[in-house]
């Protein structure tokens, strides 16, 4: 009876209240979550996760001791893709953030990406600007993966120390520049051997995931995994 209750109500509540695609602003159908059926087909996926060696990796050799790494769409400037990280970082669409983690963690189940990774860690935000935004927007895709996973969200170990000007707009060398040394590791001593799966919404040159990443220098045997939503598509 109860879930027949529910049933109705979502019913009577799309109804009148019809949630739409983030993509193309279309009523979403039953059953659809956060995009329609068609932009998810549509989605420019990069397909990273089926190739070794892709331009993800890439990225991160020699930077840090690197396992994989993916990005699940590519972000175009003028593409409606683009909503998606528009609404989720300053919509306030944090379920969209976990929509996209469960539909990307499914994918990428299928080539075992998440073998061995021990805990999952999103890219943490000043606690002003986490303050100012209500939320973390890596956090709330690392969320839905984990759903999908059942591996744990580690939000306490790792700091953001230095509030930072955004990185829109930056050239290569002010990314890096402006991220150095920003993030600070809490407990390194529960790290040691460990995979760390770190989240992030969007690729562009790498700095601030590399930078997060740092923090664990002195951590013996400690390994990453790097996994994003978007990548930049130059």
């Amino acid at each position: 009876m109860r879930d027949i209750l529910k049933t109705w109500i979502d019913s009577f509540v799309r109804l009148f209240f019809p949630c739409r695609c983030a993509v193309c602003g279309n009523s979403l159908q039953e059953g659809e979550e956060g995009i329609c059926m068609r932009c998810n087909i549509d989605m420019p996926r990069t397909d990273f996760h089926l190739h070794a060696d892709n331009p993800v990796e890439r990225m991160f050799w020699g930077k840090i001791p690197l396992v994989r790494a993916s990005s699940f769409f590519y972000y175009r400037k003028g593409s409606d893709f683009r909503h998606i990280l528009h609404r989720l970082k300053y919509g306030g669409r944090q379920d969209l953030g976990e929509t996209m983690g469960r539909f990307m963690a499914a994918e990428l189940l299928s080539v075992d990406f998440f073998r061995d990774v021990n805990v999952i860690l999103p890219v943490p935000l000043h606690p002003r600007k986490q303050k100012s935004r209500g939320y973390n927007q890596s956090e709330c895709i690392a969320r839905g993966i984990s759903h999908v996973t059942d591996i744990p969200v580690d939000v306490s170990s790792v700091s953001r120390r230095k509030h930072t000007e955004t990185q829109t707009r930056k050239s290569a060398y002010e990314r890096w520049e402006n991220v150095d040394g920003i993030f600070c590791l809490h407990r390194p001593e529960h790290f040691a051997g460990k995979h760390v799966l770190i989240v992030d919404d969007v690729l562009t040159t790498g700095a601030t995931v590399t930078a997060c990443a740092d923090a664990f220098k002195d951590v013996e045997g400690i390994r990453f995994s790097i996994l994003t939503l978007a990548v930049a598509d130059s």
